[in-house]
């Protein structure tokens, strides 16, 4: 891709409080993901089973290729505990060519 725009993503997943560094280092360590960001402290509100439901999560801030996507989210799906985990992708449409490149060399 060698800072191709179009070809990257940054997904975003949250996951029960404490569990979030456990996941973004098997995210980085199988290359799937350049750098993981782990933020803490969230809060979330949602429907679940026809009422809401309130929880303490992390949120994972993924950023990783388009090629990726499909081995990433099988990864997320296999090691999160929610039956349906958040894992949603959204482009990069500008960034720091050099920051691109050196998610090229991460996943590599």
């Amino acid at each position: 891709m060698g800072g191709n725009k179009d070809g990257y993503i940054v997904v975003l997943c949250t996951v029960p409080k404490e569990k979030g560094e456990g996941l973004a280092r098997l995210l980085v360590e199988k290359k799937l993901s350049a750098c993981v960001n782990v933020v803490k402290g969230l809060r979330s509100f949602y429907w679940w089973k026809g009422k809401i439901e309130e929880d303490e999560e992390e949120l994972l801030i993924i950023k990783t290729s388009r090629e990726s996507y499909g081995e990433l989210e099988r990864e997320i799906r296999e090691n999160h505990p929610y039956t349906v985990p958040e894992i949603i992708a959204l482009p990069i449409i500008l960034g720091n060519l050099d920051y691109l490149a050196w998610i090229d060399e991460s996943l590599s």
